[in-house]
């Protein structure tokens, strides 16, 4: 129990700190739980990150799952989703009922205190990607995959080629890194290099997880094909409706966050469910909080008739966006720390790491600086935030604050 409060803890603060979105919350995550906490390794990090980025859904909330499951069991991973996730969900639903009364005018992507915030994510996201070039591209063939991945993602711009990119790194992993692949010392250690102490039942989840594991990615599968199926035969259940809407987006997204909404949009806009401007003016709100994007859905439950009021549809809409996560994360998690360990696998891997690396990168540009850095004087608000962060050595959850603060007195 100490080892799932532990996690609460960590994962309570990302959720009220981490603004930015999914590549944000890559960087948010990489300092917490590789440098201050120390409970991955760089390459543990980055391995946990390809698999995210591979499985369907939000990436960055199956991170957390994924640490969580690691650090204490499946108690952990519960803790780490709901610290991680009910900030921001709260404070949509909040939203949408604020909404239904009074309408979404005042969400606005001009607002200085959420320019600031934007500004400090560059410089966030840009210290995690230099760290990850050192420690994951050592040689001149992991920087050339991982320059390579770059350039992909940024001439094609389309979110689901990560997945290509991922399987292409992985194939150049096994042909060029076969050799400098090394076994890590497990003796009295879990697969992951994480202590058997921290695990709440003293041993490894991965020894009691597969039979889970594999009922879970059964139930992915089942629900999947036949919650639709079953929509039709209740149509008149706007609850079940929603669920099964929200489910769908949740499965068969790639690249997670924005890559969502036109998906939603279809969902609940196309039927008549949302108007599009209240829509769109969540969508502005889900900028402007932490925690992942897939919180959004809350605020279109919120707005939605139907049992339990605005909570109860927030509730539903929540759970069917986020269950296609938790099913796939914690039925892969016991096969994959199996897996991983394996000499062939590792150097796969290392490819795999090195395109990671570039995806980062790319996404730095592009939504990141793109979408923040617009002038000369965001320039400067960028350079101050980069002295607290990497010459002060702040905390990247206070520096993210203080920009907050500072973007609403001077970027307003």
């Amino acid at each position: 129990m100490k080892a799932a409060l532990e996690v609460l803890r960590e994962f309570a603060l990302l959720g009220v700190t981490s603004f930015g979105g999914p590549s944000a919350h890559v960087a948010f995550f990489r300092d917490r739980f590789v440098v201050v906490k120390k409970w991955l390794t760089e390459a543990e990090f980055a391995d946990l990150l390809a698999l995210c980025q591979f499985l369907p859904g939000p990436a960055s909330s199956q991170f957390g799952l994924a640490v969580g499951w690691k650090r204490a069991g499946w108690v952990g991973a519960f803790a780490a989703w709901t610290a991680f996730t009910l900030p921001s969900a709260i404070a949509l639903t909040v939203f949408g009922i604020g909404v239904m009364k009074f309408g979404g005018e005042a969400v606005s992507a001009d607002s200085g205190w959420l320019r600031g915030l934007q500004i400090a994510v560059v410089a966030v996201i840009a210290k995690a990607v230099v760290s990850m070039w050192k420690t994951l591209c050592p040689g001149r063939s992991h920087q050339l995959i991982a320059l390579a991945a770059a350039g992909v993602m940024l001439s094609t711009g389309v979110a689901w080629m990560q997945v290509v990119v991922i399987i292409v790194g992985a194939l150049l992993g096994l042909f060029l890194f076969r050799q400098p692949v090394e076994q890590a010392d497990l003796t009295g250690r879990c697969p992951t290099g994480v202590d058997q102490s921290a695990n709440p039942v003293g041993q490894c989840p991965v020894e009691s997880g597969r039979v889970v594991g594999i009922v879970c990615l059964i139930v992915f599968f089942v629900l999947l094909v036949g919650l639709p199926a079953l929509a039709t035969i209740f149509p008149q259940s706007s609850g079940f409706a929603s669920f099964t809407a929200m489910y769908r987006s949740g499965a068969l997204v790639f690249g997670g966050g924005h890559v969502v909404l036109p998906l939603l949009s279809q969902e609940v806009v196309d039927p008549g469910w949302v108007g599009r401007e209240e829509f769109l003016a969540g969508y502005g709100a889900a900028q402007a909080v932490p925690g992942p994007l897939f919180t959004f859905s809350a605020y279109l439950g919120s707005l939605i008739q139907g049992p339990g009021g605005p909570w109860g549809m927030a509730a539903i809409c929540l759970v069917g966006i986020f269950l296609p996560a938790w099913l796939l994360v914690l039925g892969v998690m016991p096969f994959w720390e199996a897996v991983v360990r394996r000499p062939g696998l590792r150097a796969a891997l290392a490819g795999t790491n090195a395109a990671v690396v570039g995806l980062l990168g790319s996404a730095l540009y592009d939504p990141v600086w793109v979408g923040a850095v617009q002038s000369a004087r965001d320039v400067v608000f960028l350079i101050g935030v980069a002295a607290a962060l990497l010459v002060l050595r702040l905390p990247a959850w206070l520096v993210v604050i203080a920009a907050g603060i500072g973007g609403w007195v001077f970027l307003s």
